[in-house]
């Protein structure tokens, strides 16, 4: 390791000069690193340094975190990731938003704009398998932290940019939000009422796909990097993500010209299969298919509906929408969500009521699959927290870590990975490097 004395183009030269050596180390690790751990959790070795905020990054190294990486978390100095005052509701001093998207991370706070900041950051990139941040395009090139520029230092780092619309283009410099990216690509546009306004979604969706997407790609290049032993670049944006998700809209309109509308809880290609009201709240109903319809009709006794000639086939349906979608909800609406899941018990349609957050919490499946786990948080107590959604036979999907304090392990890191002494540290954080 370079002398702590040292100034970051001398650490710099100092490392590129053994880049012959480091590449034999590091394409033996990245062979090995999971072939050999002796962990159940999937990414047990790998390590991610974590320069992301907000939602669509931190949610996608949390993913990461769950299967086992282990997270470095660098955030600014004093005030962190925005979301840890992003409330209320607060635990403690940290935001619950803050919570929902940082476990299985330890938190270290480093200045990028000074040198030593930037000597810690390349000598944790040393160390480093993956390296996920989401700053506007142009400005880690400007801190000296590109991916060319650590890609000489790690030849190995698969280094993953998040961004709002792409690192070049028209749109490259502008700041990428999920209502902004989901209102261009198309999803607010499609969302709301059928004669209504445009409705964002209840949770950022397209900041979530893009997590996901980006998840799945550090995957694909972690695996990729275990048969050529090298790294690379993955650039992931909102707004191709949400076009992407525009999935059969987007075909409808490629192939056959068909421009999208709202239809609130409706689809626009299968009736019925939406929403209707009942005495007592909402329930969803989807007779996908002319078998399913018909028994639909035979459970609220309107069996005359499914023989009708305008409703034989989902064809016609769809062309007598209105007219069907009234009938049914005039029977509908006379019993409560609870007499017609009774009634709808074993159907082979789907069903299910639209629920508050209080229902779903206390839902039998999703208290059956293990969805609100408890771990204890050093200064908030115990939290409840949603788990991971995926359950492997195999490997470990499993919340290890609490939601970390600000700066938590600033100190633990840079002793016990950086050998950096008690006294250097203090220095640093004098000098408003770290804290």
């Amino acid at each position: 390791m370079a002398s702590r004395n040292m100034d970051t183009n001398q650490i710099s030269g100092q490392i590129e000069t053994s880049t012959e050596k480091r590449e034999r180390k590091f394409l033996r690790k990245a062979k090995t690193a999971f072939k050999y751990s002796s962990s159940t959790d999937a990414l047990s070795g790998v390590k991610v340094l974590d320069l992301t905020r907000v939602l669509a990054g931190p949610y996608c190294t949390q993913i990461l975190g769950d299967l086992g990486a282990d997270i470095l978390k660098v955030e600014r100095l004093k005030v962190g990731d925005d979301t840890r005052s992003w409330g209320p509701p607060f635990v403690g001093n940290t935001s619950c938003y803050f919570i929902s998207i940082n476990r299985n991370k330890k938190s270290i706070c480093i200045d990028l704009k000074s040198n030593n900041g930037r000597k810690i950051i390349q000598e944790l990139v040393l160390q480093s398998d993956v390296l996920v941040e989401n700053y506007l395009p142009g400005k880690m090139e400007e801190y000296g932290l590109g991916y060319e520029d650590l890609q000489k230092i790690n030849p190995q780092l698969i280094y993953c940019s998040i961004t709002g619309y792409g690192s070049s283009g028209p749109y490259a410099s502008r700041p990428g939000y999920d209502v902004i990216a989901s209102s261009m690509g198309g999803l607010i546009y499609v969302t709301g009422p059928e004669d209504g306004a445009p409705c964002k979604t209840g949770v950022a969706l397209t900041d979530l796909a893009t997590g996901l997407y980006a998840h799945g790609a550090i995957m694909a290049a972690l695996f990729q990097r275990q048969k050529t032993g090298c790294g690379q670049r993955i650039s992931a944006n909102l707004l191709s993500t949400q076009v992407a998700c525009l999935v059969n809209l987007g075909s409808n309109y490629l192939m056959a010209g068909q421009e999208a509308k709202r239809w609130g809880t409706a689809h626009e290609s299968i009736v019925p299969y939406q929403a209707f009201a009942t005495s007592d709240g909402y329930i969803t109903i989807g007779g996908t298919n002319d078998r399913q319809f018909r028994e639909l009709c035979s459970r609220i006794n309107r069996s005359h509906l499914s023989s009708d000639p305008k409703y034989l086939t989902n064809a016609l349906r769809v062309e007598h929408r209105r007219e069907l979608v009234e009938e049914l909800g005039k029977t509908l609406s006379t019993k409560t969500n609870a007499e017609w899941l009774e009634s709808f018990r074993g159907a082979h349609f789907s069903y299910g009521p639209i629920n508050s957050l209080s229902e779903v919490f206390a839902d039998p499946q999703v208290q059956h699959n293990d969805m609100v786990q408890e771990v204890d948080h050093p200064s908030a107590g115990t939290l409840k927290l949603v788990g991971p959604p995926v359950k492997f036979s195999g490997t470990g999907n499993r919340i290890r870590l609490p939601p970390p304090e600000l700066g938590q392990h600033t100190e633990s890191i840079l002793q016990e990975r950086l050998g950096y002494s008690l006294a250097h540290i203090q220095q640093l954080r004098d000098s408003g490097v770290v804290n």
